[in-house]
């Protein structure tokens, strides 16, 4: 695989996990507010650390052309 593809596979898993947080987060909302804030915060979390996994891959992937 090259770099586009793991970046663009890292992108939409960041997109995916970021609509499921705040869709699960609106509905656990009414209902439990404590909880929802938990899971909002342990998307969150991921969400950055998957970007800083993204940046890392950017910065440190080489191409199979320089290799």
């Amino acid at each position: 695989m090259d770099k586009k593809k793991v970046l663009r596979v890292l992108l939409y898993i960041i997109v995916f996990i970021f609509i499921a947080t705040v869709i699960v987060y609106f509905i656990y909302k009414p209902a439990n507010e404590w909880l929802a804030f938990y899971i909002a915060c342990c998307g969150g979390i991921l969400v950055v650390n998957l970007i800083i996994s993204a940046i890392f891959v950017n910065k440190n992937f080489r191409d199979k052309d320089r290799a």
